[in-house]
């Protein structure tokens, strides 16, 4: 069995390496890319303000790698400010970053899921938002639910785009792979952890000539219950749902493939 990675291309190296280094064979299908921002003056700006903010909330590692990029030379983390993480990904890259833990807030390691969702359950509900200024990085668009929530309890939001998501390149080695896929998909289990992956992936086999579709045996693994709604609405006709880590991706491989 081949995992196919779907995630953006320097990710998906890091994936497939790390899932080799288990015994597991792993191939990158990057299904988004990742690209700067048109404007790079909002992110500028909050970097000026960052001392005066309550919380910086980090949509995932993409979001820090590009924000952390246009960070003013020497500038440290500010005490008063809080770095939010979504999960061990983007914990991982706010530490590479040089931001020490304690100011870090993030769900706890054995939570179920791993979002916005959930950190603000187990974190930053019992905090006091009142008056707070709050900045939420992420791509060009995206889900509001926690930016409406510290609005409701007081905060002053501001969404800032660090990073533009565009549709991947079709190249002939991925359109190769694709067609493996499609022709054997008993001999591939892919893998996503982002619903506008499998969106590109869907929207591709539509307008390809002729038109393709999923295998009756189209088999994945999703890191949250989004994405494998999102992954089942595409014609996959099992979906697992798995957690983000490692170590818990590579305990589900090694028992799909037992």
């Amino acid at each position: 069995m081949r995992v196919i990675v779907t995630r953006p291309a320097a990710q998906a190296a890091s994936w497939v390496e790390a899932l080799a280094s288990h015994g597991i064979e792993a191939v990158a299908l990057p299904l988004m890319r990742i690209c700067a921002p048109i404007d790079s003056e909002p992110v500028s700006t909050v970097w000026r303000q960052v001392g005066a903010s309550r919380l910086i909330f980090f949509v995932s590692a993409n979001a820090v790698e590009h924000f952390f990029a246009m960070r003013p030379a020497d500038a440290p983390w500010p005490a008063g400010a809080l770095a939010g993480s979504t999960g061990p990904g983007t914990t991982a890259a706010l530490r590479a970053g040089g931001v020490a833990a304690a100011h870090i807030v993030e769900p706890a390691a054995g939570s179920v899921q791993f979002d916005s969702e959930t950190l603000w359950q187990q974190r930053l509900r019992q905090l006091d938002w009142h008056d707070a200024t709050v900045h939420i990085v992420r791509g060009d668009g995206g889900r509001e639910w926690l930016a409406d929530t510290l609005r409701e309890h007081g905060a002053t939001v501001n969404f800032v785009a660090a990073y533009r998501r565009a549709e991947p390149d079709w190249d002939a080695s991925a359109l190769a792979l694709l067609a493996r896929a499609l022709a054997q998909p008993a001999d591939h289990l892919w893998l996503f952890s982002s619903s506008e992956s499998i969106e590109h992936l869907t929207r591709h086999l539509a307008q390809s000539n002729p038109p393709l579709a999923l295998p009756a045996g189209a088999r994945a693994l999703a890191t949250h219950p989004r994405i494998a709604g999102t992954a089942r609405l595409a014609g996959f006709a099992q979906v697992q749902l798995v957690r983000p880590g490692l170590a818990d991706m590579v305990a589900s491989l090694q028992s799909s493939s037992s």
